[in-house]
């Protein structure tokens, strides 16, 4: 076994990685660009090497760097984890000249199955089911055009090096192929360095299912079953579940053998990912292979008990797998959600800055329940302009599928991120969902269940209910705080008035609040004492009251209790008078009055938003990628007027209305933050 190994990555998979390094007695080493300099992954390194600048293309990708750091270091291997040269076969090559070990499959499967269009014709020739398409390079846009025209629209113009959504784009008819050629190409070669596209039909509520193999270099090939990646926005994973909600165990079995099948026609020796396209009616085509450690593997290790990263570091040491298919069991379900630094309420456009607050709800193991947060963030760490946003993997298990998704719902309440804008609400919109919860899933399932993007999901119904609950509930323990504050002098008894008006946004929720006996929670030799209300709800039965305990005190950042027996958490932020609250994706702001001090609230003006005028400005933090307008040109709406690069994601700018081009404040290359004035229309 390997002494000393370095990682070539960064974020949530770098410090995974040194996890279970750890566990075996393994040293690390991490290495660093000048923006990751105080990053988790160098602090949890037993050692550290700096590459070089923040850009990926001057740092983690520069093999030579990564090869020298090993010779520094005595690294014996290296775990590329994903991304960056995770599947590219010079790596390998290079660390082996140098008399390192990779970590990963050997270069000739990397070779084969990196190449989509080459893994394609692999497959086919392995007996496994290819989707229809043309499996050339696609050399210019008239070329794009006459095979699309061929082939049939829809169609997926898709980079032949890619992978994670990038240079990917849906051409619906012949009018799109210009632009998402462009993309395609531009977004290819930005982030793999290799700009060929090829084209294939594009599959009409598919669903992406991909099956896990693992490899030794002794000729044994297994799978561990599948996980379901169908929740997608722009080709970019967002929840992955284990088992498939769609296969049963025969189509499982027959998706397993045309995995392996493939893995061993490529003699491959590690983790890896044989994806699919699958149909409702559970056909399925082979999509690609992914031969490194995928960002979901979580969901595997959860319901199968393996631990992927070990078993990398195993056979990369030589050792032959330790278990056979048949000792592969599937237990229970787990289910991931992947938690972004961006603002679902502007469309998903990336957030960057300092993590103000940043608590993930208590790993554990109990009861049938399984919480794990995979990440590479702390508190008043950054989120940088330079990396994938990803801020942390939130993992659930339990026996069923239904305890799994409760189980993240739960602990999604209790993940709070603070500084930056995130996808927390989104995420749990999407739990609470009940074409989600019937698991009735497609790729296309964010653009039909949200058409018109996310919007905040406004309080009502019981929801509604809870959270003026609990609200008034904290309402109370901050006035029972004021009158206890030492040296006022002494006078009569204050009775606190019962009766409350809460606002949650536009709703004015009237209640009535009692403050109940102290209670003893917790285990014996740790007792805390809670409070406890009971809450009866105007235009309710008088007689029916609510009951809300909470051990919640002045500075807790996430109020934790039940409500009626209900475990509940709601993320709790003082602002002026109220608090922001945050619960089953439900983002609102709450007053709690009296009723004298809510007949004055509701004779206040409501704030109005100022008019941005004629002028365009940048979304998101980004790089000026396009000006595709001049001073003086006349455009018409949805005309594209900027690219800008964010977090390796190209956004195209389009007018929003006709108009006349007046001044263009940017150039090509200029670094913009949210806000920053692109143009300006006369």
């Amino acid at each position: 076994m390997f002494k000393r190994i370095l990682i070539a990555n960064r974020g949530e998979i770098a410090c995974r990685i040194m996890r279970t390094a750890r566990r075996l007695g393994i040293q690390t080493v991490a290495v660093y660009s000048e923006a990751d300099q105080d990053a988790l992954h160098v602090e949890m390194a037993d050692q550290a090497v700096f590459i070089g600048p923040p850009p990926s293309s001057e740092s983690y990708l520069v093999i030579q760097k990564i090869v020298a750091a090993c010779r520094d270091t005595g690294a014996e291997a290296v775990h590329p984890g994903y991304g960056f040269l995770a599947e590219n076969e010079a790596f390998p090559k290079a660390l082996a000249g140098a008399g390192i070990v990779f970590i990963g499959p050997h270069p000739g499967a990397i070779a084969a199955m990196g190449d989509k269009i080459e893994s394609k014709r692999t497959a086919a020739a392995a007996g496994v089911a290819t989707v229809p398409g043309h499996l050339g390079v696609i050399a210019d846009e008239e070329e794009a055009a006459r095979v699309a025209d061929e082939v049939g629209y829809p169609v997926m113009i898709k980079a032949s090096a890619g992978g994670g959504g990038k240079g990917m784009r849906i051409a619906y008819s012949r009018d799109d192929i210009a632009s998402g050629f462009a993309r395609a190409r531009s977004e290819a070669k930005s982030s793999f360095g290799d700009e060929r596209v090829f084209i294939e039909k594009y599959i009409r509520d598919p669903r992406h299912v991909e099956i896990q193999v693992l490899g030794d270099k002794h000729g044994n090939v297994i799978h561990l079953g599948e996980r379901e990646c169908s929740i997608q926005r722009r080709n970019q994973k967002i929840i992955e579940e284990a088992p498939s909600p769609l296969l049963d165990a025969k189509t499982r079995r027959r998706m397993g053998e045309q995995a392996v099948a493939l893995a061993k026609a490529v003699g491959y020796d590690s983790a890896g990912t044989v994806e699919f396209v699958a149909e409702q009616d559970k056909s399925f085509y082979f999509l690609e292979m992914n031969t490194r450690l995928q960002v979901e593997h979580p969901v595997t290790e959860l319901i199968t008990g393996i631990d992927l990263v070990e078993q990398m570091i195993r056979v990369a040491a030589g050792e032959p797998l330790a278990f056979k298919q048949s000792d592969v069991k599937l237990s229970g379900w787990a289910v991931e959600t992947r938690i972004y630094a961006e603002d679902p309420a502007r469309n998903f456009l990336p957030s960057i800055g300092r993590l103000v607050r940043y608590r993930p709800p208590a790993e554990m193991c109990a009861d049938g329940i399984t919480v794990r947060n995979d990440t590479g963030v702390y508190e008043g760490g950054e989120i940088s302009i330079f990396y994938d946003p990803l801020i942390a993997k939130l993992i659930t298990h339990g026996p069923t599928r239904d305890a799994a998704v409760t189980a993240q719902v739960d602990a999604l309440d209790a993940f709070l991120v603070a500084g930056i804008r995130h996808n927390i609400p989104f995420l749990s919109a999407l739990m609470l969902n009940e074409r989600w919860k019937s698991g009735k899933l497609s790729t296309a399932f964010l653009a039909e269940e949200f058409p018109g993007g996310f919007a905040p999901i406004v309080p009502a119904g019981e929801a509604a209910r809870t959270l003026a609950a609990v609200a008034a509930a904290i309402d109370n323990v901050l006035g029972d705080r004021k009158r206890r504050i030492s040296g006022q002098q002494s006078a009569h008894r204050v009775t606190r008035e019962q009766l409350r008006s809460v606002q949650l946004g536009e709703n004015h929720i009237k209640l009535k609040i009692t403050h109940g006996a102290l209670h003893d929670t917790g285990p014996s030799d740790h007792k805390a004492r809670a409070a406890q209300f009971e809450v009866r709800f105007a235009r309710d039965d008088e007689s029916k009251r609510h009951v809300v305990i909470s051990r919640w005190k002045p500075g807790d950042l996430v109020w934790s209790g039940t409500v009626d027996g209900r475990s509940v958490s709601v993320q709790v932020r003082p602002v002026l008078n109220g608090f922001d609250l945050l619960h089953h994706g439900v983002e609102t702001r709450a007053y709690v009055y009296t009723e004298r001090e809510a007949q004055a609230a509701r004779l206040m003006p409501p704030k109005k938003t100022a008019d941005s005028g004629n002028s365009v400005r940048c979304p998101m933090p980004g790089l000026v990628v396009a000006i595709a307008v001049a001073e003086g040109q006349e455009v018409k709406a949805g005309e594209t007027l900027a690219v800008v690069e964010a977090m390796k994601m190209e956004n195209v700018l389009r007018a929003d209305r006709d108009g006349i081009v007046r001044k263009i404040h940017v150039k090509q290359g200029d670094s913009l933050a949210v806000d920053d004035i692109i143009l300006e229309f006369a």
